[in-house]
């Protein structure tokens, strides 16, 4: 029963939760990533270097494969072997910019914490009430003492 409740208290506690919502909020957040590499950034860099598609780009290690045969065609011959790298950069240039979004927010939310922890230790906290009045009593009786 102890295991339960433990589990219980786990569960609920705001970290995993937090950690639920992040996970979640990624998922989405690498789907616009790809898609900003898919749509955006890969055919400008397919413009560039000429090639309409990478995830086609592959080399032929082993076997006879004819040229501009496409990845999927050129797997199922028997007997080839082949590097397919188009993927692989397309992964890779996704995680670079993945990589630059989340560094750029992480430095950006810093910076609003370092202006707001400024703001907060530059300004000291006004007195109370009860601050004020028990320092116009201190004046008060050291005046008639």
């Amino acid at each position: 029963m102890g295991f339960v409740k433990e589990f219980k208290e786990f569960a609920v506690k705001g970290n995993v939760m937090d950690l639920a919502v992040g996970v979640i909020i990624g998922g989405a957040f690498g789907k616009i990533i790809d898609s900003v590499v898919n749509d955006l950034i890969m055919p400008i860099v397919a413009a560039i270097i000429g090639k309409p598609d990478f995830s086609n780009l592959y080399i032929v290690l082993r076997g006879t494969v004819q040229d501009g045969t496409p990845l999927a065609d050129a797997k199922k011959i028997d007997g080839a072997a082949i590097l397919a790298y188009g993927n692989f950069i397309t992964v890779a240039i996704n995680f670079l910019l993945l990589a630059l979004v989340i560094f750029i927010m992480i430095k950006a939310i810093n910076s609003l914490k370092r202006k707001e922890e400024a703001v907060v230790a530059a300004a000291p906290p006004a007195p109370t009430k009860e601050e004020v009045l028990l320092t116009e009593i201190r004046d008060l009786l050291k005046s008639k003492a």
